[in-house]
């Protein structure tokens, strides 16, 4: 099947919660040895656990994208257990709602350590190890419709989302000579437990009521496009960004 991903390895950061958790299984069931990767080795084994009791095949391995030596190691450890990293999900991320004029420089740069520089960091580690296995790959980074457009409280956010767009671009370009393509799924508000209080909420429903579609995002609503992008279904896509998000994107400035 052209969505399959059989015989493939595959390793998602942030894969403790929220959707990295979610790709992690959903990759799984598309036939991927999954490596899950994230700080949190308890949860990684809980998941890990679960997707083997569907019998699918993971690994978890400690990374903190924060620090070079931690991806490293953590590479390398998932490629020992599963083999050679085929698709990497850029995943790993913090959120901040601070209002510009009271964001403190440590909260700034605690956003763009995690979503610039560990998108950085992962995308050239995994990269660096796809061209020395000489089969290619597929790298796809976790971006955000607001990447494209901007929303009060959210400048860190928006900055460091609007910078990893730029940056699957410029992977893509300077690394389709090597096999590897380079995109980035850009979600709207998807509905996960990170921010169900939120949405269910007055100001939640607000911003739900801007969205042309009139409600938030499912998981599984992701879980197309990202095969897409993993697959060979998407064999000449690359420096592409997918924008799932309901028509929210087209509200905004």
């Amino acid at each position: 099947m052209i969505f399959s991903l059989a015989q493939k390895t595959a390793l998602v950061t942030g894969a403790s919660s929220g959707l990295g958790r979610h790709f992690s299984r959903v990759l799984a069931r598309a036939g991927a040895r999954v490596a899950l990767a994230a700080r949190r080795l308890d949860l990684l084994q809980q998941l890990k656990a679960e997707i083997e009791a569907d019998g699918g095949k993971a690994a978890a391995v400690a990374m903190d994208v924060t620090d070079a030596r931690s991806v490293a190691s953590g590479f390398a450890a998932a490629e020992a257990a599963l083999g050679p990293i085929a698709i990497l999900i850029n995943n790993a991320g913090i959120p901040s709602g601070a209002f510009f004029l009271e964001m403190s420089e440590k909260e700034w740069r605690d956003v763009m350590s995690v979503n610039v520089d560990g998108v950085f960091r992962v995308g050239q580690e995994g990269a660096r190890r796809m061209v020395a296995h000489g089969g290619g790959g597929s790298i796809i980074i976790i971006a955000s419709m607001l990447s494209f457009g901007v929303s009060k409280s959210l400048s860190a956010y928006a900055a460091s989302k609007a910078a990893v767009a730029s940056l699957t671009r410029s992977m893509a370009l300077e690394l389709a000579r090597d096999k590897i393509r380079v995109n980035a799924l850009a979600p709207g508000y998807v509905d996960t437990a990170l921010n169900e209080a939120f949405l269910a909420g007055a100001a939640g429903q607000r911003l739900i009521a801007r969205v042309p579609m009139r409600r938030a995002g499912k998981l599984e609503e992701l879980d197309g496009p990202l095969l897409l992008l993993a697959s060979d279904a998407g064999a000449y896509m690359t420096g592409s960004i997918v924008v799932v998000d309901g028509g929210h994107l087209l509200t905004i400035g």
